[in-house]
């Protein structure tokens, strides 16, 4: 630093001179250099077909309206942002952080909140009026013990149950399952005519699957129950949910699987799979990037034994501490929150908008059933375990770790043995207060 530099005067001036061309893009710590936010990093996993559209339509949106910022798109591949988490991981810990990241809504956030990784943005709520902008539960959900974190963009439903209907046409199947049991009966025709009953791809699809066989079976009560420590890992409805779980792998091609979620649904589409279950991102990537088109081509329902209940996940973006281009990066969590910035980013993405305002005659076939389940009153909301609402992120680990070897060795009492010791005594954390 030039300011611990000993030496004649002119030496230290001459030395400045020269840093200056390398200081004019930086951050604030120089008590904010002329041009310091003249660009902003942001970091996301939003580059693959189906979602990288969505973001480039917000990305656009930004541009417009700050015509003077360079936007940086620092986005890495990874399905649910397994890649993008690891990566960023590393920054954090180097004291490298990006302008502003994703991360999902909800206890994945509290990791980085207890690292002193990311600033409190309740003032800027209050000072935008942002509080009355959003949802009640989504607020609880980016609420870590009274303080704000992170600026939602996007909600998303995760128990969703696509397929193809001509190949459930070509089965003889009316209509798609509203129970795991008759999905698993109507398995078997499946097979039979060498079509694999359920398509999947990664450990954390699994884990996606898993939690909505979970919410199926169990209820919303129980289901929830289970990520906060209040339904009890080792009881026999447990165990009987589990063991469904586990038939439904059994229907799926588990041993043979390739790619990432966007190979899940290709299998479906060239008719080798009848259905998979995936969060409605898939509606973009089959409706926009396939070309395909909702009601003729593919088709999607609440995934079995879910009907009324809407288990949600939404991304979001933070303002981490020490970012280099502070002021920039609170314009972009303005676009973030911006209507118009949502808009933009929720149809062509297939998501919808986290505000309440929205017009809604902009979304059509799947995205306004799912927007008219989001906001019917009826609907049962729950929060999503894989996608960090319910879970942080010390447990998701675990939780990995644990169904990785049961999808290995099939041994059902030590999956649940192993999450029952992963919750006991659990405390949540306290949010909305």
């Amino acid at each position: 630093m030039p300011g611990r530099r000993r030496g004649p005067l002119s030496l230290v001036l001459v030395m400045l001179l020269a840093l200056l061309p390398a200081c004019g893009g930086g951050g604030k710590d120089d008590g904010g250099a002329e041009g310091s936010d003249d660009k902003v990093e942001v970091f996301s996993w939003w580059d693959g077909p189906g979602e990288k559209e969505g973001y480039e339509a917000l990305i656009a949106y930004f541009k417009r309206k700050n015509p003077t910022i360079e936007f940086v798109n620092a986005a890495v591949a990874g399905g649910a942002g397994i890649n993008a988490r690891a990566v960023l991981a590393s920054r954090l810990a180097a004291g490298d952080p990006p302008d502003s990241y994703q991360i999902h809504a909800g206890l994945e956030q509290t990791a980085d909140i207890k690292a002193g990784k990311i600033e409190d943005l309740s003032a800027m709520y209050e000072r935008n009026g942002w509080r009355k902008l959003f949802p009640a539960a989504l607020l609880d959900a980016t609420t870590i013990d009274g303080k704000i974190y992170s600026v939602p963009v996007t909600i998303h439903r995760s128990n969703v149950l696509w397929f193809n209907i001509r190949t459930l046409k070509s089965a003889g199947i009316t209509k798609p399952p509203t129970t795991w049991s008759q999905f698993l009966k109507t398995a078997g025709r499946l097979k039979a005519r060498n079509i694999t009953p359920l398509s999947i791809g990664p450990g954390w699809t699994q884990k996606h699957l898993l939690e909505n066989v979970l919410l199926g079976e169990l209820g919303p009560e129980k289901y929830t129950g289970l990520w906060n420590g209040r339904t009890s890992w080792l009881g026999a409805d447990v165990r009987a949910a589990v063991a469904v779980f586990a038939k439904v792998l059994a229907a799926s091609d588990i041993k043979t699987f390739g790619g990432d979620w966007q190979s899940a649904l290709d299998k479906m589409i060239e008719g080798g799979a009848a259905y998979t279950v995936m969060g409605d991102w898939a509606d973009a990537y089959l409706g926009r990037a396939k070309g395909l088109k909702f009601g003729t081509d593919y088709g999607a329902v609440a995934s079995p034994g879910t009907s009324g209940v809407f288990n949600f996940l939404s991304d979001t973006f933070t303002l981490p501490k020490g970012a280099p281009h502070r002021d920039a990066a609170e314009k972009w969590l303005s676009a973030c929150a911006s209507l118009e910035g949502q808009e933009a980013l929720s149809v062509k993405k297939g998501s919808l908008p986290a505000r309440l305002d929205t017009d809604r005659t902009k979304y059509h076939d799947y995205l306004a059933t799912a927007l008219a389940a989001w906001q019917d009153p009826a609907t049962v909301v729950v929060g999503s375990a894989t996608h960090g609402v319910m879970v942080d992120p010390a447990r998701s680990t675990e939780i990995d770790t644990a169904l990785a070897t049961f999808v290995d060795d099939g041994d059902l009492d030590a999956f649940v043995r192993s999450l029952a010791r992963t919750y006991a005594g659990y405390q949540p954390t306290v949010q909305g207060s």
